[in-house]
């Protein structure tokens, strides 16, 4: 776990980085751009919508063969075969390195088997490609959960809702954490 914790330690960095609006600007599809807007102001019912939406764009690799080893991947992890979706997952990543989605779900699978460390590690790829991936810094609050770095977690959660602020599970785990820590300000 020690040796986790260097990289976690970046990946926060990183993250407090984008937070604060120094981070590097990729141009981003104006599609995405409005969604992201929208996605501010929406109630409930349309930020699920909007942020399905979201992830259909994230999901467009621009090429089928491509789209295909995603689909795979997804099914695998869906049917409980994290194995055979890391397998489809690194295919995809061979073939299309930039593709941000890719190692978000294979650090997902990487979770599932209790690889921590390559699931950091994609999700630290992920948010280098995309950074307004908030499903990528929730699933980084839940490793720090698992490394027991409950501030790191509150932290990475805050800054998902900071993206999406529909997100319940985040909600959720924001106040669970907020009421651990005693409602702290990190």
């Amino acid at each position: 776990m020690k040796a986790l914790r260097p990289l976690a330690n970046g990946i926060v960095v990183a993250v407090s980085l984008f937070a604060a609006g120094l981070a590097p600007v990729w141009a981003d599809s104006a599609r995405l751009d409005t969604l992201f807007a929208q996605l501010q102001s929406a109630n409930d019912a349309d930020a699920a919508t909007i942020t399905q939406d979201i992830w259909l764009e994230w999901s467009k690799s621009g090429s089928p063969s491509m789209d295909f080893l995603l689909k795979r991947g997804q099914d695998a992890l869906a049917s409980g075969d994290p194995l055979a979706a890391i397998d489809h997952l690194s295919a995809l990543i061979d073939h299309a390195p930039d593709f941000a989605e890719a190692y978000n779900i294979r650090a997902t699978a990487y979770f599932q088997i209790g690889q921590l460390g390559l699931s950091l590690a994609d999700v630290a790829k992920t948010l280098a490609l995309n950074p307004r991936h908030f499903g990528a810094l929730s699933g980084l609050g839940m490793i720090f959960e698992e490394l027991n770095e409950p501030d790191k977690a509150l932290e990475v959660y805050r800054a998902a809702l900071k993206l999406n602020p529909h997100l319940k599970d985040v909600q959720d785990a924001v106040k669970r954490l907020d009421a651990q820590l005693g409602g702290q300000e990190l």
